[in-house]
């Protein structure tokens, strides 16, 4: 089995609006049908606009949701304690941690320190 990735923000909005080549397009595409996930910043993010594209809500939608449970808050309260790092992020990075997946990013940046966290570049693939 594959690797399972957790998408970032950041990487939804960037395929949704066409910015990827057509190889990055292609791949990203078949990661996000067979083996991706969001966690509920990532929907609080994404619907939270006054305008939303139908793309977007469609695609919110039909994803598998992870939620902010007790494992998750935990995590997320571990890691701001540790790093300086805004509490969205947190919450995105701990998700990652506790299922246990890869996160796909194009900031990078934002999770470089986070032990264990598996980062993946959108912008690579």
């Amino acid at each position: 089995m594959g690797k399972k990735y957790l998408l970032d923000t950041n990487v939804i909005i960037d395929f949704a609006s066409g910015n990827f080549s057509a190889n990055q397009h292609k791949q990203l595409a078949a990661i996000i049908d067979n083996q991706s996930y969001i966690s509920i910043i990532n929907k609080i993010e994404l619907l939270g606009f006054s305008a939303v594209p139908s793309r977007i809500i469609q695609f919110v939608n039909s994803i598998t949701l992870l939620y902010l449970d007790d494992t998750v808050a935990e995590q997320t309260i571990t890691l701001r304690k540790k790093h300086k790092i805004k509490l969205p992020d947190a919450i995105i990075a701990a998700t990652a941690l506790v299922h246990n997946l890869t996160l796909l990013t194009r900031n990078e940046k934002d999770f470089f320190k986070i032990e264990n966290l598996r980062i993946a570049n959108s912008w690579n693939k």
